[in-house]
């Protein structure tokens, strides 16, 4: 396996708040795929290389449960988070499965550091965080690394969960759907097909069991095979 889970030296606000999430949080608890990713996935992109390699990005992937659904799938995965922690349960899940081959933890901050190459399938499941970072430029890059007829698929808050790391006092507006495809600067020359650019509500689970119901901004778009 493919896996840079080294602990960095640098004490960035981000990798601080991130080790000291994962620090206080079962190890299994986001082991399980996202039901909205899931979804677009086996809807949009059911067989790995649809898009012409079967090669897959997950930003900020936590504990790895889409990482590892989507390896058992047979696609191949970079699993990128600024959590060391997070990444060393990833690559224990990856061994456990048996899925070391196709998955492939590596430590980024996104505000610093970008994976390279191009992928078929690129996603980005609640990405977000209290610490300021270029979040918007973020997500742009992430556009610009999808392949040509590849997915990006981002699945977003659009409310609170009870929950949330956050400390539940704070006046919170999420853009909509709109807002973030409008934020994405896509250009026409790449022949972008919008999939997905909706707020659907669900039902969540909570680490303790609880449930609570929630609303997600789902923005799902498709590069032209010929950009």
């Amino acid at each position: 396996m493919s896996s840079d889970t080294t602990r960095a030296t640098d004490t960035t606000d981000s990798a601080a708040f991130w080790e000291n999430h994962y620090a206080g949080v079962d190890p299994q608890w986001g082991t399980r795929p996202n039901a909205v990713l899931a979804e677009v996935v086996t809807a949009l992109a059911s067989e790995p290389g649809s898009g012409g390699g079967g090669r897959a990005l997950d930003l900020g992937c936590g504990h790895g449960g889409d990482a590892l659904w989507l390896a058992s799938l047979g696609w191949d995965v970079t699993a990128v988070d600024v959590s060391a922690t997070a990444l060393e349960r990833v690559a224990a899940g990856a061994a456990a499965a048996g899925l070391t081959d196709r998955v492939h933890p590596i430590r980024h901050d996104l505000a610093r550091s970008f994976p390279d190459g191009t992928f078929e399938l690129v996603a980005a499941s609640y990405f977000h965080t209290p610490v300021e970072i270029p979040r918007e430029q973020v997500l742009r890059r992430a556009a610009e690394a999808v392949a040509p007829g590849g997915l990006l698929v981002l699945v977003e808050h659009a409310s609170l969960a009870p929950w949330s790391w956050r400390d539940g006092h704070e006046d919170v507006t999420f853009p909509g759907p709109d807002d973030v495809l409008a934020s994405l600067r896509l250009g026409d020359g790449d022949g972008w097909r919008t999939e997905r650019c909706h707020a659907p509500e669900r039902t969540a689970t909570g680490p303790g069991g609880e449930t609570a119901t929630v609303t997600d901004n789902v923005i799902v778009v498709r590069r032209g095979r010929h950009a």
